[in-house]
């Protein structure tokens, strides 16, 4: 059976938009769209009686949340297969478990009720920390969000980038037939490994000569693979997340690879991960990376 593209709803203005951009990515990929609201509310207060003047179970509107993204997936593209699930969860742990079994994740980047100071909801940021199958975090200005660009951009981390981030980059940039953009940032160390200091223009270039060789190497299996792919490499000095913030106004897709560690619950997502999450200005993929 084809996993199904899995979409947190919470009838936000940000899980709409979510839904659009999944609608796109299903019909895409040919994948058929799932559509997820999950609360606590729904175990603690299902069958209580509505007391007047009270707050009523969530049921109802948890219902027409899920009944109107459904129905706004279907006017978006009325071909692509949407089904739909109210889980008396919390949304994180519900999300999680669904991802299991999906070929991705897809949330707004604000949920209903967030504080406005906030630059990614706390659902979103958590499932993107967890999730065992990739997250897209959907993000950004117009252009980014409906791919007007006509290119994705790769962060090549030093080790959280692996295979199954390079091949998701890869088939996301065959399908779309786009310009696949893969970036590896380099910094220039202070001293080198006898302990003298490096200086600008002396041996430390060949630190860009290296960042070079690790792209070769990191992308050969997936040029083999995907030969009509068009890459370009980037191997430029500086802080990592900066670079791909600045970078994603020109994308409609920044990917970057993140590990998980078994049996570890806690947050696992790094700095560059962080500033993308929050700042990107088109939509974000976190794809997990095991050890």
């Amino acid at each position: 059976m084809t996993p199904p593209l899995v979409v947190g709803v919470d009838g936000s203005d940000s899980c709409l938009l979510a839904v659009d951009w999944a609608v796109d990515e299903a019909v895409r990929h040919g994948l058929p769209l799932r559509l997820v609201y999950a609360s606590l509310w729904e175990r603690y207060e299902a069958g209580l009686p509505s007391v007047g003047g009270g707050r009523a179970s969530e049921q109802v509107p948890a219902g027409h949340v899920v009944a109107s993204s459904a129905d706004r997936a279907e006017r978006r593209n009325p071909d692509v297969k949407v089904t739909t699930d109210i889980i008396p969860e919390d949304a994180v742990n519900a999300l999680v478990r669904e991802g299991d079994e999906a070929f991705a994740l897809v949330t707004g980047s604000r949920g209903r009720g967030e504080l406005k100071g906030l630059l990614l909801g706390s659902v979103g940021l958590a499932v993107a920390a967890r999730a065992r199958t990739p997250v897209i975090v959907v993000r950004g200005d117009a252009a980014g969000l409906t791919g007007a660009h006509g290119r994705i951009l790769l962060g090549l981390g030093e080790t959280d980038t692996g295979a199954e981030t390079v091949r998701f980059a890869f088939r996301e940039a065959e399908v779309r037939d786009c310009v696949l953009d893969v970036v590896h940032a380099w910094r220039r160390p202070a001293y080198d490994r006898h302990g003298d200091r490096v200086r600008a223009g002396g041996p430390a270039d060949t630190y860009q000569e290296q960042a070079s060789v690790v792209v070769d190497a990191r992308l050969e299996a997936a040029i083999a693979e995907h030969p009509h792919v068009r890459t370009r490499p980037a191997t430029p000095e500086g802080p990592a997340g900066k670079i791909l913030v600045d970078r994603s106004a020109a994308a409609d897709l920044v990917i970057v690879g993140a590990h998980r560690r078994t049996g570890h619950f806690g947050f696992q997502l790094g700095r560059v991960s962080h500033a993308l999450l929050h700042h990107a200005r088109c939509p974000v993929v976190v794809v997990p990376e095991r050890r």
